[in-house]
Parts: C-alpha cells; structure tokens; sequence
C-alpha cells in the first residue's frame, strides 16, 4: 500500500520546496517524490508535472534527451507559480539504469530508442503513470493543469477521478544530439510538441 513515508522542506536553485517520499515502507531505498512548492495549499487547478526518473539526464545533463531541461523548466515554473511536480522511480522507460546504458549502445549503432528497447526484450515503454495519480490523490488535488507532451500521462489522468483542465506543453527546441530521439517520441509514440 502506497503511503506517504518522510517528508522535509528543502531548498532548491528553483525555490523552496516540500519533499515528500511515498512507498511502502521506510526501508523502501528508492520511494517515489511528490516535490511542492512552499505554501501550495490550493487542491484545485494546480500546476503538476509527472516526470519520471532519468539518472542520466536529470543529474548528468546528458543531451541525448530532453529530460534535464523538462525537468529544470518544470521545476522553475512550480516555483513560480506554485505546483506539484511528482518524480516517478521509473528509470529508462522502466526498464532500468543498467538496460538504458545497454539501449543507449543500440543507439549508437543506429537503432533509435524503441528499437533498441524492444532489441533488449522490454516493451517500448514499460512506465507506468498509476502511482502518479495515486500519489496526487493522497495529497488531495482534484483538478490539474498538467505540464506534459506525452499522451500516456493525459490518459492516466483522464482515466482517474483528478479533473485535467488543460495541457501545458513542455516543449525543450532539438539539438543535434537528441533530434532524432525527439523525432521518434513524436512519430512513434504520438507526444504532442
């Protein structure tokens, strides 16, 4: 059973924040995050990005994907604007750090990430946003205005009994080393830029 297990304020580059960790229990090493902004106190129409966990982009600013600056650009308008941002424990598609690493191997040989994911024998995308919504349901919001260009997080939402009232996009300009990554998101997985 999900449950809110720690939670501490923590200041950022961004702001101040609320860090609250959900699993199942206190040993759980790698819980899920809800991130609130200081004094977010409004259920209703609150500003939220799922973002799920990318080691080497959120920490290492790989460019080989637009994660890091998805997550720095949410992160900067929660902070101004007051928001949730949940940060899903789902590393590489779901298949994990080490399977990424191999995947991104693939890649350079020329294979883009689905290709490469389903070579591995993972599925093309194997998160899950169900934790999201439960985690949103447990602070207590009822309506949101999700930051988000993946079709998948639209639908998690709409299926669940939290209100979606407007899609923002999250839209990071192409670079040469992730243009193709961001083309086969688009072409293949249907994300909206």
């Amino acid at each position: 059973m999900m449950k809110q297990l720690a939670s501490s304020n923590i200041p950022t580059r961004w702001g101040d924040f609320e860090m609250i960790a959900f699993g199942e229990d206190l040993e759980d090493p790698t819980p899920h995050l809800a991130v609130l902004s200081v004094g977010q106190a409004s259920l209703s129409d609150v500003l939220v990005r799922i973002h799920s966990e990318c080691m080497t982009g959120d920490l290492f600013g790989s460019a080989r994907c637009d994660c890091g600056d998805q997550l720095d650009r949410s992160m900067e308008r929660i902070a101004k604007e007051g928001g949730v941002l949940i940060y899903l424990r789902q590393e590489g598609r779901g298949i994990g750090l080490s399977r990424k690493l191999q995947a991104y191997a693939l890649q350079d040989e020329g294979l883009n990430t689905i290709e490469a994911n389903l070579r591995l024998g993972h599925q093309a995308d194997e998160r899950s946003y169900g934790m999201g919504v439960k985690i949103l349901q447990a602070l207590g919001v009822t309506s949101i205005r999700l930051l988000t260009n993946n079709p998948d997080k639209i639908k998690a939402i709409e299926e669940s009994s939290i209100q979606l009232i407007e899609r923002i996009p999250l839209v990071i300009p192409p670079t040469r080393d992730n243009d193709a990554y961001l083309e086969t998101k688009k072409k293949e997985m249907g994300h909206l830029f």
